[in-house]
């Protein structure tokens, strides 16, 4: 009985009554990306735009993410909860509500929000609802949070378009990504920020559909 009440409790979003208090103070961070260099929390240059993409575990979704031609910078974090800035151990509870995401900087003239969108459906399976793969909780959903309307739109119709794909190929799953504005994001700790790049042989748990997204190029 332990164990089924721990897995509903981390597969049921909290509300405002049970979700964690949270603290004021920001949890320490990098500045800077371990790979690039360049500052995680900005200044950015002018003309970027943003992204958040919940694929489950954030550690492979942001190596995937930061080795796309044209992405400025990437960074792991917490967002699309209830408790101020959340630790690791506190999201895992499922008591935070947060999704781990990874922030996306990117300029929109070297890479489409098409194809960061074809890349984001493919390379995960956005069907599984609160888990990805052996990875379970409310933490792992999948998730897209976008900063502004043009965004979104695009997003709903990249929902839809692999959503038909999926079908077509008989996959037989619904997609539950989240898609919404984005709300307040929590950068992670520091050694979950680029933390393949730093255990090259570290948990990766992306799995894909084998489905093609016919959208982007």
């Amino acid at each position: 009985m332990f164990l089924i009440d721990m897995f509903k409790k981390k597969t049921i979003l909290p509300d405002a009554q049970t979700a964690l208090r949270g603290r004021e103070e920001e949890i320490p961070t990098a500045e800077t990306h371990f790979v690039s260099g360049r500052p995680l929390k900005g200044p950015y240059p002018e003309g970027m735009k943003r992204v958040l993409f919940g694929m489950g575990c954030f550690w492979g979704a942001e190596r995937l993410l930061w080795n796309i031609p044209g992405i400025y910078v990437t960074a792991a974090g917490y967002s699309g909860g209830l408790t101020p800035n959340p630790t690791y151990q506190e999201t895992t509870t499922g008591l935070t509500g947060h999704a781990e995401v990874v922030l996306v900087v990117y300029d929109p003239a070297k890479a489409s929000f098409a194809m960061l969108l074809k890349t984001f459906f493919e390379e995960h399976d956005p069907t599984q609802g609160m888990r990805q793969g052996n990875d379970i909780g409310t933490t792992y959903r999948s998730a897209i949070y976008v900063y502004d309307e043009e965004q979104l739109r695009e997003a709903e119709a990249a929902r839809d378009a692999f959503q038909k794909a999926l079908t077509a190929f008989n996959h037989g799953g619904q997609i539950t990504t989240e898609i919404g504005m984005a709300g307040p994001l929590y950068f992670a700790e520091d050694y979950h920020q680029q933390y393949l790049a730093k255990n090259p042989d570290g948990y990766c748990g992306l799995r894909g559909t084998g489905v093609s997204c016919p959208i982007g190029r």
